[in-house]
């Protein structure tokens, strides 16, 4: 039997999209996965205006605001004064906030272990082969 690029494609969203779900449900305290998502950006690329901060999440500035307020309050970001511009201000990663990343990804991965233990040699040699490929997919440029 040979599955056309429309059904595998299909059957590669459905998979990854069950897959992420249930690996989101892994998180740390009570964090929305909006919360999550900003502060992986400010790992990544941070510091950042809230404003930039907006724009990569998607969201709209009031929105981004009630997001960094959540964050400031439980000491998981701060605002720093730009040098340059002591009206404007970037926000940054605490070390809490790092811990917090490391516990939800210590978490995620734990669950995804666990999954992995329930396949046998094979599964785990077949699905290798796979992660290499789906690498490779999100590799490719954007069109």
């Amino acid at each position: 039997m040979t599955i056309d690029d429309a059904e595998l494609a299909a059957r590669l969203r459905v998979a990854v999209g069950r897959l992420q779900r249930q690996v989101r449900r892994r998180a740390v305290g009570d964090l929305t996965l909006s919360q999550i998502s900003a502060l992986v950006s400010i790992e990544q690329h941070g510091p950042l205006r809230a404003g930039d901060l907006a724009a990569r999440e998607c969201v709209s500035a009031p929105t981004m605001t009630r997001i960094l307020a959540v964050l400031e309050d439980r000491a998981l970001v701060a605002r720093e004064v730009d040098p340059a511009d002591r009206r404007a201000s970037s926000v940054l990663l605490t070390d809490e906030g790092r811990a917090v990343l490391g516990g939800l990804r210590r978490e995620r991965t734990a669950f995804l272990e666990d999954r992995l233990g329930h396949l046998d040699a094979d599964g785990r040699r077949r699905l290798a082969d796979a992660v290499e490929v789906l690498e490779e997919l999100v590799e490719l440029p954007d069109d």
